[in-house]
């Protein structure tokens, strides 16, 4: 079962249908027929409507959760809403993990997002790091961790959980913002900032599912993280576009927005020693080069 099935899990559908059947959640009948032409059986769902959630029961052992919180708030009601779903019927759900062909333990992987440590400083950190996230967006991203971390241990579920950085590919580059002009913070000032190929995200997720240990936390990144600016000039360039100018951190404080202030007044360098010694994931992209 995949909880919201977007462009990182459709890179991960020719790996995961030649092992599974696939079901998704969908919320439209437009979702659904997309669902479909990807092979994957559409279940119709809405994480807001807790009462379409216990369709989910039952339906399989091993899940993938990448739908993202609401936009507002402190905690993820989502996940809070998708892990009563998947206790409906739990006496049937029983019997059906009783059954001599069934696994012997269910299993899970959350694609949560690095977010959740918080400003490190240009610190390099790793998976036991504690988490401190600054912003209503990565609360909830803990809280959904907190949720799921308590419904796997009470389940027997063994949840692994990835933590993301940016996540780019060819048709996943912030043109929009190069194209406007907005500025960069100049290089003494800048923050560091880590990011993770689609596709090689996509095979992460695939790998944690069979060799994530259980309750265990993996940085999902590449291998080397560089200053915000620097990518936005990377970006800029393989688009044949004027680069950013750049700001000090005192004025970027005044012409940026909120939301993307929120991303540049945190620093930090992302260690993936778990991810490729555990996971054995093979990076195709581990550095942000763009061709």
């Amino acid at each position: 079962m995949i909880v919201g099935c977007g462009d990182v899990l459709a890179r991960a559908l020719p790996w995961l249908s030649q092992r599974f059947r696939i079901y998704a959640t969908a919320r439209s009948t437009e979702a659904a027929a997309r669902l479909r032409s990807l092979g994957v059986v559409p279940v119709a769902v809405d994480l807001d409507q807790r009462i379409s959630l216990k369709r989910l029961a039952c339906l399989a052992d091993w899940l993938i959760h990448s739908a993202p919180p609401a936009n507002a708030g402190k905690t993820d009601q989502r996940t809070r809403r998708l892990v009563a779903g998947l206790h409906a019927n739990r006496q049937r759900k029983n019997e059906i993990l009783s059954h001599p062909s069934a696994p012997t333990r269910r299993r899970a992987v959350y694609i949560s997002t690095s977010g959740v440590y918080g400003n490190g400083d240009g610190a390099w950190l790793d998976e036991t790091h504690p988490i401190a996230p600054d912003t209503d967006r990565a609360q909830r991203r803990a809280s959904a961790e907190h949720t799921l971390r308590g419904w796997a241990r009470h389940q027997n579920v063994q949840l692994a959980l990835l933590r993301a950085p940016g996540i780019y590919a060819a048709d996943r580059l912030p043109r929009t913002r190069i194209e406007r002009g907005e500025p960069a913070i100049q290089s003494t000032e800048d923050s560091f900032t880590n990011h993770i190929h689609a596709d090689d995200l996509a095979h992460a997720i695939c790998l944690a599912l069979f060799r994530g240990k259980p309750l265990r936390v993996y940085n999902a990144c590449d291998d080397a993280p560089h200053k915000m600016g620097d990518w936005f000039d990377t970006v800029a360039d393989h688009l044949g576009l004027p680069p950013p100018p750049r700001v000090s951190r005192a004025e970027a404080q005044r012409v940026l927005s909120p939301a993307m202030l929120s991303y540049l007044n945190e620093s930090r360098r992302l260690k993936n020693r778990r991810l490729k010694e555990e996971l054995r994931v093979r990076l195709q992209h581990p550095t942000a080069k763009l061709n």
